[in-house]
């Protein structure tokens, strides 16, 4: 079972200290209390807890000296300075000291509570990229995903922005976490945020942070994601989402290096590394005017594309391997196996969530399959298993003839401008993967000529 996060409070105020104890057990996290930064050095001398929470102000040392010395001892460690003195100069050294955060007192227990969860998960992919826990492997041996990690190798010295597409759960974020993890900034914050999950109108003050004052609610200053990822890596999920107003923003800052808290009239220098991912076809939504050419020029300076899992069945076996093993770990259980004919059911399964809807299975099947091996039987409707209905031929004519239906309903540009290219795309993508990438077999498996296929590859973004 997953271990509970160990969270340390320090602070001189016996009040503060049981609010926050409560609040964090509450939360299922197991806090631990210290009175002086002084007892939690002698603490942190013998274990180091996921997340510390510390007062500025206390006897002996001081909370900025105790930021300095946990983050010289423990690097990585996420550090959150909380202080009822919320002036400028303090904000300003316990940003410059590494801090993950800076609470002003007094704060939104509740508010508290999700900065911890926040800070805990940088934290641990602080400690993956400094040689602690892993990071989930990207695995492969598909032709597709040797590109990909071709791709990751050649950029392994530079810190170009990178665009990475690909289908939901296809494992874009991985991509992106490798890509830091092998660059120049692999000791500087990896900060993600996915565009699409947070309203449009908090998604600025997010990216670029805000004001004391700016609007209301805004009762301090916050550093954004810009601010946050400065000297490392900021990863943009679904790209393709945000809106015109703030394309243009981004584009400055990645043009600039520059920007304005919002509310803030003092300019912001930052050194970001940006890797955006989108599923979206980003060059048709700039023939539609819905985003900018010169942003994803900007973006779109190497591009990686993660495949389905679709287009690589051969991979499915490993994965589902690693992701038992992995489920069996979180679950505190045996690991179970696969049966040859649940095996294989898998394997055909058309898998239309990628490698998180395999993850999600893997998980499921651990705790539903009785035994320790998984057979043909355990295998649900839903997964493939018996009682599914098998596809038809008019099952995609269907699903086709509602998506235009879709498409017409939004007055978009004609259906053939649209679905042309993706048909053909979808129609060579599994040609190719048929036949491991074997052009001229693949151009007699969809009916075209070999130099056909390679022009439509070139027309269509796929060499």
């Amino acid at each position: 079972m997953n271990k509970p996060l160990e969270v340390w409070v320090v602070d001189d105020d016996a009040s503060i200290r049981w609010v926050l104890e409560r609040a964090l057990q509450k939360a299922g996290m197991e806090p631990r209390p210290f009175e002086t930064a002084d007892a939690a050095l002698a603490a942190l001398a013998e274990r180091r807890p996921d997340v510390l929470i510390t007062d500025v102000r206390m006897p002996g040392t001081e909370g900025l000296k105790f930021l300095e010395i946990a983050r010289r001892e423990h690097a990585g460690l996420p550090v959150i300075v909380m202080t009822a003195h919320s002036d400028l100069d303090h904000a300003v050294a316990a940003y410059r000291g590494g801090a993950f955060e800076y609470l002003p007192k007094p704060f939104d227990i509740d508010e508290a509570v999700t900065l911890v969860q926040r800070a805990a998960t940088q934290g641990a992919a602080g400690r993956a990229e400094n040689g602690g826990p892993a990071i989930p492997e990207i695995l492969g041996q598909a032709p597709a995903m040797q590109e990909v990690f071709r791709a990751i190798g050649r950029l392994s010295r530079s810190s170009l922005s990178v665009l990475v597409t690909g289908e939901s759960g296809t494992g874009k974020e991985l991509v992106a976490r490798a890509l830091h993890r092998h660059s120049p900034r692999a000791t500087e914050p990896f900060i993600a945020l996915n565009t699409s999950a947070i309203a449009s109108d908090l998604l600025e003050s997010e990216l670029f942070g805000h004001e004391k004052g700016a609007f209301t609610g805004a009762d301090a200053m916050r550093r954004g994601r810009f601010e946050q990822a400065d000297g490392g890596t900021l990863f943009l999920d679904e790209i393709g989402d945000m809106s015109m107003a703030l394309q243009m923003r981004l584009l400055r800052v990645l043009a600039e290096s520059e920007f304005y808290r919002v509310g803030g009239s003092t300019p912001i220098q930052v050194d970001v590394r940006v890797i955006a991912a989108t599923h979206q076809d980003l060059d048709g939504l700039v023939k539609r005017g819905l985003f900018r050419e010169d942003l994803l020029h900007r973006l779109n300076v190497i591009r990686i594309r993660v495949p389905s899992l679709r287009e690589r069945p051969g991979d499915i076996p490993e994965l589902l391997t690693h992701y038992l093993a992995l489920a069996a770990r979180e679950l505190g259980v045996e690991p179970k196996t696969l049966a040859a004919k649940a095996r294989n059911r898998l394997i055909s399964f058309g898998w239309p969530g990628n490698v998180r809807q395999l993850v999600n299975a893997a998980r499921r099947l651990t705790v539903t399959a009785p035994g320790r091996e998984i057979r043909d039987e355990d295998i649900p409707p839903d997964l493939g298993g018996e009682g599914a209905e098998p596809p038809t031929a008019d099952d995609w004519c269907r699903e086709l003839e509602a998506w235009a239906a879709r498409h017409l309903a939004g007055n978009g540009p004609p259906l053939l401008e649209v679905a042309g290219n993706r048909f053909e795309r979808a129609l060579a993508r599994a040609a190719l993967a048929r036949v491991q990438g074997r052009r001229q077999e693949a151009a007699k498996l969809i009916g075209w000529g070999r130099n056909t296929l390679t022009r439509k590859l070139r027309e269509l973004g796929l060499e």
